[in-house]
């Protein structure tokens, strides 16, 4: 049977030894990993080498995914690291051990269905310490609502605190900003009387501090995803030396359906692209450019593409087509000819996601 295309090749051994690295690393200083799994839509041939390579817990925003991983026959605790919405407060409950959570509207409901079920479900309180997504803002707030657990709640264990930094509000995870996460979390056991079993210091991005050797001694928990599939964030900019980590894990290939020579500056009035768009060309006079069977539906920005020939420039993309220049590439490019190329987070998300793109394990 010939090879379809457009393809992702997952190279699982690359990953594992990922995993076990960051695993082992941040095992170093006391630090467990949640190891988050939707960057690759919840594969659960991807979540098994999470599992494996020593991850505490299976973590995802999607309840499915972690059903699939569930079926798939893997025993780690499950960790949902979205908040949970109320309309899927019973599937949070059958399907996961723990949740970060910020609203206590939400977290009575959990209880109220962790009762109907019969669980004990944990919870770990979300602060937002600036960067301005999902947790509390008000520290005295976020003490009440943990009392109001430790002593009102019967099916919710109060089992750490967390935050998250760089999703949004592009806030790095400085030393500073970590120990006033343990400072709140200090706060909460004053107030219950018992210490906290997690403080999570965020996600890929506070890996920084792991790597510079100076994460705040009670930081105990991180829920790492591009960290560890991709392993190029750091690399790319903070500049961290990540060659312990392999870089490999996720290939795209698609097939050249196209080679022409064609003028660089599109021939007429220029309006708007398929995405409405009003993009603009620099006129490099005729040139060899080559077509491939992917789109923008397929993997997102052609911007983010990384190809791993020399000599070749992705132009751009429409829906089902990349237009790449080959003018200086080594090879002669042919119909039928397949190029690789190495993706970023947003396109992995794109491409393990959709239907039209074949996924093979390597």
């Amino acid at each position: 049977m010939k090879e379809r295309y457009p393809r992702l090749e997952i190279n699982l051994a690359s990953l594992k030894h990922n995993v076990a690295t960051v695993v082992e690393k941040c095992g170093s200083y006391g630090i467990q990993i949640a190891g988050v799994i939707k960057g690759a839509t919840g594969l659960p041939e991807v979540a098994k080498q999470f599992d494996e390579g020593g991850a505490a817990f299976i973590a995802s925003s999607r309840l499915e995914q972690i059903e699939d991983a569930k079926n798939a026959g893997i025993e780690k605790p499950m960790m949902l690291i979205r908040v949970p919405m109320l309309s899927e407060i019973s599937e949070v409950i059958r399907l996961c051990d723990i949740s970060l959570n910020s609203e206590l509207e939400v977290i009575k409901a959990l209880n109220d269905e962790a009762r109907v079920q019969g669980k004990l479900h944990k919870v770990i309180l979300m602060a937002d310490l600036g960067d301005l997504r999902e947790g509390w803002w008000d520290w005295d707030e976020l003490t009440d609502v943990a009392e109001y657990i430790e002593n009102k709640m019967i099916n919710i264990q109060l089992v750490g605190v967390a935050t998250n930094l760089g999703c949004y509000g592009s806030i790095e995870p400085t030393v500073d900003k970590l120990e006033d996460l343990v400072k709140l979390a200090e706060k909460i056991e004053a107030r219950i009387g018992r210490e906290l079993e997690y403080i999570g210091g965020g996600a890929t991005t506070s890996l920084l501090r792991v790597w510079d050797g100076n994460v705040p001694a009670r930081i105990n928990l991180l829920r790492v995803g591009e960290g560890i599939i991709l392993a190029r964030d750091l690399q790319n900019f903070f500049g961290y030396d990540m060659s312990m980590l392999k870089q490999d894990v996720f290939r795209m290939k698609a097939e050249v359906i196209e080679v022409k020579n064609k003028p660089s500056h599109p021939v007429g009035t220029i309006s708007i692209d398929a995405f409405g768009h009003r993009p603009t060309y620099v006129d490099r006079g005729i040139r060899r450019r080559a077509l491939l069977g992917i789109g923008k539906v397929d993997y997102g920005s052609p911007d983010d593409l990384c190809p791993m020939e020399k000599g070749i420039e992705v132009l751009g993309a429409s829906s089902d087509h990349t237009i790449i220049d080959v003018e200086n590439a080594e090879k002669d490019w042919k119909v039928g000819d397949v190029m690789e190329f190495d993706v970023c987070y947003a396109n992995l998300v794109y491409l393990s996601n959709c239907r039209n793109v074949n996924i093979v394990f390597v």
